[in-house]
């Protein structure tokens, strides 16, 4: 079995460490391309139909509307099957205390029985918010593991902790999650 990494990751303006700086790589994006490297996963964007503006206060207010109307935005696409893959790595920035909601879409659009999600999350101060509880019930036939919540700003000094928290969970340690 193979794994895949799913991501969500958006560039242009975005708030790091305090200010607003324009990226020319997603925080995210930059996290997924460790995961590839560690693991030789496959990779899938995440990419809504309609992106969110580059304009970071934009951005931030048409994500929040998204979350306050719990918007499903339709996706560029999606892969044709998951069957092949045992494990999912997850990872998208912390939008209001969770997942954007194309990634809800994403997570809806797949059956995960048997499959094991293991989530990242790049944040400015807010963490993993309500994500993996939010993926649990998206995916209850799904194996969450423990998140990993990595500081945007700190993403590409985050390869050490990225590399241990891509280590296979034996099952006593996923009963201690």
């Amino acid at each position: 079995m193979s794994e895949l990494i799913a991501f969500f990751s958006r560039k242009d303006e975005n708030y790091v460490n305090g200010e607003i700086k324009i990226l020319e790589i997603g925080n995210t994006e930059v996290a997924a391309g460790m995961i590839q490297e560690i693991t030789g996963a496959d990779v899938f964007k995440i990419e809504p139909q309609q992106a969110y503006s580059k304009n970071y206060n934009e951005c931030i207010a048409e994500a929040q509307a998204d979350q306050r109307r719990n918007a499903r935005p339709e996706l560029k696409g999606y892969p044709d099957s998951l069957e092949k893959y045992e494990t999912i790595y997850l990872c998208f920035p912390n939008y209001w205390n969770t997942m954007p909601m194309a990634v809800f879409s994403f997570l809806e659009h797949f059956d995960f029985n048997g499959k094991i999600i293991k989530p990242l999350c790049t944040h400015e101060g807010s963490g993993m918010g309500s994500s993996v509880k939010d993926i649990k019930k998206l995916c209850p036939g799904a194996k969450v593991e423990a998140g990993l919540a990595v500081r945007g700003g700190a993403v590409n000094r985050a390869e050490k902790d990225i590399k241990k928290w891509c280590e296979p969970v034996n099952d006593e340690q996923y009963k201690a999650l």
